[in-house]
């Protein structure tokens, strides 16, 4: 079963088993807007908890996409690059950024799980 937690900076990581995947949430895209650029990050490449991965950029801002846990990139979502749109279409499904080898799985216990995420941002509406 997979376990989805959140960052204060509205990334998401999706667990399953040692493995994340991790991409923005539905709040952080429609506060973008429409995304006109995306860049993930290599396979191979590590990263520690809170490292600056991945950019986001729309018609509005651009943005910095960090690492919620720590570990090694296994695969980037080259379809988010080649359409960033995407993203906003289906921003916690589909349009994940990478997946990632975690090597402290104990770093997840930081994170907030969906109903905590949820109050968090009603704080900021």
């Amino acid at each position: 079963m997979s376990e989805m937690r959140f960052t204060k900076d509205h990334e998401w990581i999706k667990v399953e088993g040692s493995t994340g995947t991790v991409g923005i949430t539905d709040y952080a895209q429609h506060a973008l807007g429409d995304l006109v650029f995306v860049e993930v990050p290599e396979a191979g490449r590590t990263l520690k908890q809170g490292d600056e991965c991945a950019v986001v950029e729309s018609v509005k801002a651009a943005s910095e996409v960090y690492s919620p846990a720590s570990g090694t990139v296994v695969k980037a979502n080259g379809a988010i690059a080649d359409q960033p749109g995407l993203v906003n279409e289906s921003p916690e499904e589909s349009a994940w950024f990478f997946t990632i080898t975690l090597s402290d799985p104990s770093e997840l216990a930081g994170l907030m799980d969906r109903a905590a995420y949820d109050e968090y941002v009603k704080g900021l509406e």
